[in-house]
């Protein structure tokens, strides 16, 4: 900062004052990262969410309590020892729920990905060649859209012997229609920008253009409809485990825990609440973070939060 003085001024004005300024250049995943940041419901749902991983995943290693194992206290309430109580079979219920957390989250993510995975190469092949092309995809993935999806799980998961990985398939390959017209019509308006001309006047295969120019730029898009099926993963999973679809001891998830416990909300309430919190927990803090996720990558529907 430095003080100037007119010419011919005697001195006794009050000098200006002059400010020097320094414009940082940000890249766009700055940009992202801070408009993610302003989300504080998604900053706190992401740290929840991240919390609840690390303990489902690494608390059974450190835990001296096997969700497998019988202990001689049956049908206890949460104490020290059991933090969550036990069952009527003795079961150590803070075990059992580790186990069911780490069950559910690794289906969600499973059907997140598989769903994203395929629905979007099909959706850019679609948006990027349209015409016939475009019309047969389309209509194929119409034809998902159209399919009742509890239902087929439900029937398919039936004879998939209570396999997790199965389950996740399953619900994977009926929800890959939904992310696909999404990237569709994010496409058909990437295709005609400069930079894809561009990469065609200088002879870059269809298939680069696809996946090199496309898809990245269709990432936000992506990105958000992904955290919406994890939500969604996680809560269809619970509904074919409590119906008895689902995960089959002697494995166990939160939907199949909560399904056990039905019968028992009077006598021994934890056993049902606590893994019923667990789920509200996980899909309510997935849902923040998409809301986060859809702000950052779009400033158009960033608001003003207190």
């Amino acid at each position: 900062m430095t003080d100037i003085q007119a010419p011919g001024s005697s001195g006794t004005e009050a000098p200006r004052t002059e400010y020097e300024f320094t414009v940082r250049q940000r890249s766009q995943t700055q940009l992202i990262l801070r408009r993610f940041l302003r989300h504080r419901a998604a900053v706190v749902s992401l740290v929840v969410f991240v919390l609840i991983v690390l303990w489902a995943f690494i608390g059974p290693h450190l835990w001296h309590y096997s969700y497998q194992k019988y202990t001689p206290d049956n049908s206890q309430p949460p104490s020290g020892k059991h933090p969550f109580g036990t069952d009527s079979s003795g079961y150590d219920a803070y075990a059992q729920v580790m186990r069911g957390t780490q069950t559910s989250v690794k289906i969600a993510l499973m059907i997140a990905l598989g769903s994203t995975l395929v629905g979007a190469v099909w959706g850019a092949i679609a948006g990027f060649y349209r015409g016939l092309v475009d019309a047969v995809m389309m209509r194929i993935a119409d034809l998902f859209l159209t399919l009742p999806l509890f239902a087929i799980a439900l029937v398919i998961a039936s004879h998939s012997g209570g396999s997790w990985y199965w389950i996740a398939i399953v619900v994977a390959g009926l929800t890959w229609a939904y992310v696909s017209r999404v990237v569709r019509s994010t496409v058909l308006s990437l295709r005609e920008k400069e930079f894809v001309e561009a990469a065609k006047a200088l002879g870059a295969s269809d298939t680069w253009i696809i996946f090199r120019h496309l898809l990245p730029n269709a990432l936000g898009p992506i990105i958000v409809n992904a955290t919406v099926l994890v939500a969604t993963g996680i809560l269809t999973e619970t509904a074919l485990s409590f119906l008895g679809f689902g995960v089959q001891p002697p494995d166990t998830s939160l939907g199949l825990l909560v399904s056990q416990a039905r019968t028992a909300v009077d006598t021994r309430p934890w056993l049902f609440y606590i893994p019923g919190a667990f789920i509200i927990a996980v899909a309510l803090t997935i849902n923040f973070i998409g809301d986060g996720l859809r702000d950052a990558f779009d400033p158009r529907q960033q608001r003003v939060r207190q």
